[in-house]
């Protein structure tokens, strides 16, 4: 199979692309990284394919050739590849021109494999692309269509040009595409406040799809504007910019703030504040917080594009944490005996983690508790809050009838 996908935060993106496959892939990868010790050593782990960009060295395009035969034949093996046919690592709102290579692939293949094999886009959509622990979703499409396109082979340029376009499509389907990043609050509140008065189902893809459309929308909406709409669009932005203020979101004006309900949300989070949570907690943030520091202090000193941060931190931070449990087992080692180290080196990473998501829990439940309060104590304000978005979301879901939002595929 062909894996595709689009190309939003540099080495991190074949990383989650070989979770959503659960198997082998080999990546199609610049050659540069060959030569970097920083990721030299990776891709070859990987056993990912070097690919010659004339933006690298023109002089060595030739070599592509190599390149498409080893391709070809690891997919005649019955092998997944993994490429990311856009060429470049982005920040750009939406997903940019793709190039041919993956469709010249996929048809020079054709004729080894038998025919045509599974194409699959996968989307890949980051929260904080460059924040640690924030969230990142795969979403993995269904094959591509294209066993009109395998018989007309390699050398036909406009089979090159269509298979292009197809995998363009599917990618797009997966992918949140905004004209602008100024667009995205509007668009994310139109649909939360839409999928909260609807009461729909918060599944991940799910909600992808739908702000994927939501976008379509809202460029159809800029092409052929109306008074009504136009309006409508200037309401959600102000009821975001209020519920931003109070630092609520649109679910919160549905949710059940009942004491019932909030007596079992306490009861559930009571384990948090139990003496052995709150010991890992502050030792798990003790032992790890010179080399947390210490890593987006080293980060910090270079200027770096958005997409290349998480791949700094990751490589790097990996390298300055694995020396620090390291040399606090070998300090341990040398004062107390190997036996100490050992445990130590086993310990330290089981501690800092449990730590961490101790800590993490404590921020959500903290976040929590606050807009409880605010939805309980200031009753008039919430009411005048819920009355708006209740309107906003009858005359969103009209709109979204009128343009017919789909779901994922």
């Amino acid at each position: 199979m062909l894996l595709v996908a689009n190309h939003p935060n540099s080495l991190l993106d074949p990383v989650i692309v070989q979770a959503a496959a659960r198997r082998a892939v080999r990546f199609l990868a610049k050659a540069p990284l060959w030569d970097d010790p920083k990721t030299a050593w990776l891709v070859k782990l990987g056993k990912a394919i070097p690919v010659h960009r004339a933006s690298d060295d023109p002089t060595k395009l030739a070599r592509n050739a190599a390149m498409f035969d080893a391709v070809h034949a690891a997919l005649a093996r019955g092998d997944a590849v993994g490429l990311f046919p856009e060429g470049i690592s982005h920040s750009a709102p939406s997903l940019t021109p793709l190039k041919t290579g993956a469709a010249r692939i996929a048809l020079g293949a054709a004729p080894l494999v038998g025919g045509a094999f599974p194409i699959i886009p996968v989307g890949l959509v980051f929260r904080e692309k460059d924040v640690f622990r924030s969230e990142a979703l795969a979403v993995v499409g269904s094959p591509l269509e294209w066993g009109d396109l395998a018989v007309r082979g390699l050398d036909d340029p406009a089979a090159v040009r269509e298979l292009t376009e197809r995998i363009d499509a599917a990618i797009r389907r997966n992918t949140v595409n905004l004209a602008q990043w100024e667009d995205q609050p509007l668009v994310e509140c139109a649909m939360k406040v839409w999928e909260a008065e609807q009461r729909a189902e918060p599944d991940p893809a799910a909600r992808v799809a739908r702000l994927g459309e939501a976008t379509r929308i809202l460029a159809a909406v800029r092409e052929h504007p109306d008074a009504e709409t136009t309006a409508l669009m200037r309401e959600v932005t102000t009821h975001q910019r209020r519920l931003a203020r109070l630092r609520l979101r649109p679910s919160d004006l549905v949710a059940d703030v009942g004491l019932a309900r909030s007596g079992r949300w306490a009861t559930r989070r009571l384990m948090l504040a139990m003496p052995l949570g709150v010991i890992a907690a502050v030792v798990g943030w003790l032992l790890f917080v010179i080399p947390y520091r210490l890593t987006g202090t080293v980060v910090d000193r270079f200027t770096l594009e958005r997409d290349t941060r998480s791949s700094w931190k990751l490589l790097l931070g990996g390298a300055i944490y694995l020396v620090w449990v390291v040399g606090l087992a070998v300090g341990a080692g040398l004062w107390r005996g190997w036996p100490t180290g050992l445990a130590v080196l086993l310990a330290v990473p089981t501690v800092g983690l449990a730590g961490l998501l101790v800590r993490e829990r404590w921020r959500g439940a903290w976040s929590d508790l606050r807009r409880w309060v605010l939805l309980r104590s200031g009753r008039r304000l919430v009411d005048t809050l819920r009355t708006s978005q209740q309107h906003l979301g009858q005359r969103l879901d009209r709109l979204f009838e009128q343009h017919a939002l789909r779901g994922p595929e």
